[in-house]
């Protein structure tokens, strides 16, 4: 029978297996726990609830009381599978086939959980290494979706009882075309958008006697993508604006509509915080409908994220460094894609994201090169033998924090 703890393939589909669309557990978060509790660590399920939203159970576990404390991030909970007649293989199978694992969560972000989790198992069996310092698990079902009931509370339980790690690596998928060839150390904001113009609804053959909102619309979305927000930072691309829906819900030709409504999204970089973006909307829509006689009102949505960066140093350089000797090439330092739950972990530790490669994720047949997942745990075991040497007590340099922008 297959030690499970020991091969991050056979761990990876097992956890396939467990059929977690956010935020069902389905039994993966067990799983980990079988395998971590045996080997010594102090496994907590914590169950957060908040009104409105549903229950998350989510798992943390940690071994060794001392520092330095290093912490290991991810979800198992997973997107549907959509169409379960379009895959090769069934979603939820977990087959071994052709090189590859497949089924949803294969890449985000099961795979990687699996290969962190069997590379510290196999590390802490060495002798003496225990005693190096901690080690510890943050595994959410709530990443999917709200992010709610999952890693901002786990966190706040975290710092209440004195668990706050001094760094952590999230194991998303952060690798564009090859393993290793990208290093995530922050993310641009998010700040979600709702605009409504209302204006006077009428007749077309009689426009003068209405006021058609459209109009003024177009004026705030001219304004808004008149300039450049800016013209990005060292460590991030220029944020941008993006209107993602517009509707007047009119379905006749000569009717000029009551009121428009768009929605969109700025995904902005260090130079700003939520706060200022949304001053900037709101300033900008005002003086674009100045005179226009349309009112206007925003609304903006509760899942947004602060942008941040952890910028290069101890942390940043050692595991550059792991990913240039197994690849031949220095990772590049990117900020790029979506949001993570490294948003949450940054306010209170330096964190990085490093993972398998991300195409094919959220997507029909998604899986994983067999191959990788064993390269992936390899990586991960030198991050560890590097991390405890690196931050031992007696040579260990500040621990700093990542840096809010």
């Amino acid at each position: 029978m297959t030690d499970l703890s020991r091969d991050p393939v056979a761990l990876t589909a097992a956890l396939v297996r467990c059929e977690s669309v956010t935020p069902a557990e389905a039994g993966a978060l067990t799983l980990l726990a079988g395998l971590l509790a045996p080997a010594g660590f102090d496994c907590r399920r914590l169950v957060m609830t908040e009104p409105g939203f549903p229950d998350v159970d989510n798992l943390y576990a940690r071994i060794g009381s001392g520092h330095p404390h290093l912490c290991f991030a991810g979800h198992t909970d997973v997107v549907p599978a959509g169409d379960i007649a379009a895959w090769t293989h069934g979603p939820f199978s977990g087959d071994i086939a052709e090189g590859f694992v497949w089924g949803r969560g294969t890449v985000d972000m099961k795979g990687n959980i699996a290969a962190f989790l069997v590379a510290a198992l196999d590390w802490l069996r060495r002798p003496g290494n225990a005693a190096r310092g901690s080690i510890s698990f943050l595994i959410t079902g709530d990443e999917e979706a709200d992010a709610v009931n999952g890693t901002i509370k786990v966190l706040d339980w975290m710092a209440r009882n004195g668990e706050t790690p001094d760094h952590c690596i999230v194991g998303e998928p952060s690798c564009s075309e090859k393993l290793g060839d990208t290093l995530r150390i922050g993310r641009r904001g998010s700040l979600g958008a709702r605009l409504v113009v209302n204006g006077r609804q009428g007749h077309v053959g009689y426009a003068h006697l209405a006021n058609n909102p459209v109009r003024g619309f177009v004026k705030v979305a001219s304004a808004l993508w008149e300039q450049p927000i800016d013209e990005g930072t060292p460590h991030f691309v220029p944020s941008n604006l993006e209107i993602v829906s517009v509707d007047v819900d009119n379905p006749v030709y000569n009717v000029v509509p009551a009121h428009i409504e768009a929605k969109m999204n700025v995904r902005y970089n260090s130079l700003h915080t939520g706060a200022d973006i949304r001053r900037w909307l709101e300033e900008t829509a005002a003086r674009a409908l100045e005179g226009t006689g349309l009112a206007h009102e925003w609304t903006f949505s509760a899942g947004n994220a602060e942008s941040f960066v952890t910028e290069p140093g101890p942390l940043v350089d050692m595991i550059a460094a792991i990913l240039e000797a197994e690849t031949g090439h220095p990772p590049i330092l990117s900020t790029a894609g979506g949001t993570s739950d490294a948003r949450f972990v940054k306010d209170y530790c330096q964190v990085v994201e490093l993972g398998l490669v991300s195409k094919g994720i959220h997507a029909v047949d998604e899986k994983v090169p067999v191959e990788d997942l064993k390269r992936l745990t390899a990586i991960y075991g030198r991050v560890i033998e590097s991390y405890f040497s690196t931050f031992a007590p007696e040579r260990s340099p500040p621990l700093g924090r990542a840096a809010p922008q």
